[in-house]
């Protein structure tokens, strides 16, 4: 089942989990085309899309970053026709915001973070974001000896003799610089240059470029270094890698430093302080956009202090210190003709607009989200009406769509004066339109309001359910089966050869015995042969053991994404050990279920769910089944560590005073401290600010060691 359709903040975690894992593959399809093979198959917008959808995906679901996300990537795994460079510091991508709000949202984050009130002291600067290739150039005293391509963050292709053609970029750096220098900023084609380019290679009867993003990436990876000296590019610097003095303390100044260098940098960059000023400069920016010679998709934002950038750090991806806010999404007029219903591997109804076919952003549009039973009636989760007059939407109507991170784009209005006479109301379904069991939306118990979803109560009665509860199963960080994709699962799954169908996870690893009591082979059906079925065979068994959080990420529990998982295994160490606690856990009270609570990451609504997975008796029918044919293994020790608290368990309360609640959470774990949210007999350290109440009268309840922030301090740093 795809979720393209889906809006991201609509997606359910399953549903998530599914798009980001469909998003990896086919972004890593088209990085290879664009890169390795400088033939594109889709449009700059189209592939903007993509990776847009995912950032919003992975912002919206945390947890559920994959190894092989194209955020951690950022670009593509290089290719074999250049030599690698490692970089000494990775390089990583930034989170995108949408809207004022965002902006405002992310200042506020990092005043927060940092325990400063928001008093406009903390500077920021702001630069256009150039829509070109990723480059990081190396200085060794003051020599340019190598030059990589971002590549997947951490290994880049090595473009020296390419970048060597680029006249902008200095070969030498002036005596003052420092021994070492990764000075790193974006090649890009200018816009002119691009026209020209596609005006003579029309001229000479050849095929002309997509965009000048794709041209210019194809043009830096030319074996022939002559081609790239012909192909007029350009650089902008903005960043820096390893470097072996820092010339400056701020980014403004680093910027000025690259100037002075002899690097360009941007001239529309400017430094400013109140969320007003970044704003208007970046709608001023907008404005400039069309008439600029080369392509922007929108301002980065940067803190300014390089004390404070090391303070705030980074996420798992991204810094804290730097957001990109991207400019506003495409709208277009068309009409709804149909809508469908999806439901996903949790039940999930999906209502979907299949729509007159328009272009919006340079790419064809067929399908948008409809999101639920609220948002085609007009109403908000919080119960308000999202439309101007309340409108519902129907089919036949006439509708504004908008294209910006997702991929399929959402009905933002209807245009009442075209509504055709006799269009009725849509009618939600109250069964599922799969396998006809009864449909629903769950009342939360604390608020009493409505799920915003409506669900299948059918469970694994459901085809549709338990079909996309295997290709979750089978996906890259679950357990990552090679030869048992979408249309491969589609096939066993609908199979009604008892001894060939997989139906459930075990079916999977008894497919090969069965198959050797079978007269109808694999390897004679159409899209198998001999080779593909052994690969398939062995790639199963291969998986016969598998990493603790793996396994336990793979069982679909709702709400339990890989970080969730990585939570779990680290902190039961066994399956056995996890599965019991988990049953133990219900009813929700007493010590297993105080346990997983305390779990810093886990909240009620998640551990809810896992315990009710664990103790509804159709789930461990199937996981009972699985155990005798997999073995998770126990999660790994901890990596040893210099620090005295590595391993150990810590809860911080009260009102810190010495650092911010995230930073000392950030901290600990740096030093590799588990963060526990409440104090139980497995917690090691309370470190106790002024005003500590509960928590500390636990803590010498128990028996936990108790410290000050400033005894903290002294531990950790020794």
């Amino acid at each position: 089942m795809a979720y393209a359709s889906i809006a991201v903040s609509e997606l359910s975690e399953d549903q998530a989990k599914a798009e980001l894992a469909r998003l990896a593959s086919e972004i890593a399809h088209h990085d290879a085309l664009y890169h390795a093979k400088d033939a594109p198959e889709i449009s700059d917008a189209d592939y903007d899309a993509l990776k847009r959808r995912n950032d919003a995906i992975e912002a919206q679901f945390p947890q559920l970053l994959r190894t092989d996300s194209p955020s951690q990537r950022v670009g593509a795994a290089p290719a074999g026709i250049f030599s690698q460079v490692t970089h000494a510091r990775p390089m990583l991508s930034l989170d995108n915001t949408f809207s004022d709000e965002d902006v405002s949202d992310f200042v506020a984050s990092v005043y927060r973070f940092l325990g400063v009130i928001p008093d406009n002291s903390i500077a920021f600067t702001a630069e256009p974001k150039i829509d070109g290739l990723s480059m990081s150039i190396r200085y060794e005293n003051r020599k340019l000896v190598t030059a990589a391509t971002r590549g997947d963050g951490t290994t880049g292709e090595n473009v020296t003799a390419n970048i060597l053609t680029i006249k902008e970029i200095p070969t030498e750096l002036p005596s003052d610089a420092p021994d070492v220098v990764e000075v790193r900023g974006e090649v890009y084609m200018a816009k002119s240059d691009f026209l020209a380019l596609n005006a003579e290679m029309e001229a000479q009867g050849k095929q002309t470029y997509v965009n000048p993003r794709n041209t210019a990436a194809g043009s830096l990876r030319q074996l022939d270094p002559k081609v790239t000296a012909s192909r007029k590019l350009k650089f902008f610097a903005y960043a820096w890698g390893e470097m072996a003095d820092m010339p400056a303390d701020s980014q403004w100044g680093m910027v000025e430093v690259f100037k002075r260098w002899g690097f360009p940098v941007n001239p529309l960059t400017r430094r400013l302080t109140s969320v007003e000023d970044i704003i208007s400069h970046y709608r001023e920016i907008g404005l400039q956009r069309a008439d600029l010679d080369y392509d922007i998709d929108g301002v980065v934002y940067k803190v300014d202090r390089l004390d404070l950038q090391a303070r705030l750090g980074f996420r798992s991806r991204s810094p804290r210190w730097a957001t990109a806010h991207k400019f506003p999404a495409e709208q277009a007029f068309t009409k709804v003709e149909a809508i469908d219903i999806q439901v996903g591997r949790t039940g999930a109804l999906t209502p979907v607009a299949r729509l007159e076919p328009i272009t919006v952003g340079g790419v064809v549009v067929t399908n948008a989200t409809l999101h639920n039973a609220d948002y085609i009636e007009g109403i908000g989760n919080g119960g308000e009406r999202i439309r101007p007059e309340g409108h519902d939407i129907r089919i036949g109507d006439t509708v504004i769509v908008q294209r910006a991170g997702d991929v399929i784009p959402q009905v933002l209005d209807v245009v009442l004066e075209k509504r055709p006479e006799g269009a009725v109301k849509y009618e939600f379904p109250k069964a599922c339109p799969v396998c006809g069991s009864h449909a629903v939306r769950e009342k939360n118990e604390k608020t009493g309001k409505l799920d915003s979803v409506t669900r299948c109560t059918g469970g694994f009665v459901c085809s549709a359910q338990a079909k996309e509860h295997i290709k979750h199963f089978v996906s890259r960080n679950a357990f990552d089966i090679e030869g048992l994709g979408t249309k491969q699962v589609d096939f066993f799954f609908e199979s009604t050869d008892e001894l060939m169908n997989i139906r459930t996870a075990p079916d999977i690893f008894t497919l090969k015995q069965r198959q050797e009591r079978s007269l109808a082979k694999l390897e004679n059906i159409d899209g198998f042969g001999r080779v593909s079925v052994r690969k398939l065979f062995d790639a199963i068994d291969a998986r016969r053991e598998i990493a603790l959080n793996r396994f336990i990420f793979a069982l679909g529990i709702r709400h339990v994404g890989e970080t969730t998982a990585k939570l779990l295994a680290r902190s039961y160490g066994s399956y056995n050990a996890f599965a019991t606690a988990m049953q133990e856990a219900a009813p929700k009270f007493g010590e297993a279920w105080n346990e997983l609570n305390s779990i810093d990451g886990i909240g009620e609504v998640v551990a809810a769910s896992i315990v009710e997975f664990f103790n509804e008796p159709r789930n461990m029918d199937v996981v009972s089944r699985l155990l005798q044919e997999v073995t998770p293994l126990d999660a790994e020790a901890l990596a040893a560590s210099n620090s005295p608290v590595a391993g150990k368990t810590v809860v911080f309360t009260g009102s810190l005073e010495r650092f911010t609640r995230d930073e000392a959470k950030a901290r600990a774990e740096s030093l590799g401290a588990k963060v526990a949210g409440s104090v139980s007999k497995k917690t090691d350290y309370l470190v106790a600010g002024p005003g500590a109440g509960s928590k500390l009268d636990k803590a010498r309840e128990v028996g936990v060691t108790v410290m000050t922030e400033d005894e903290w301090l002294a531990l950790i740093e020794g």
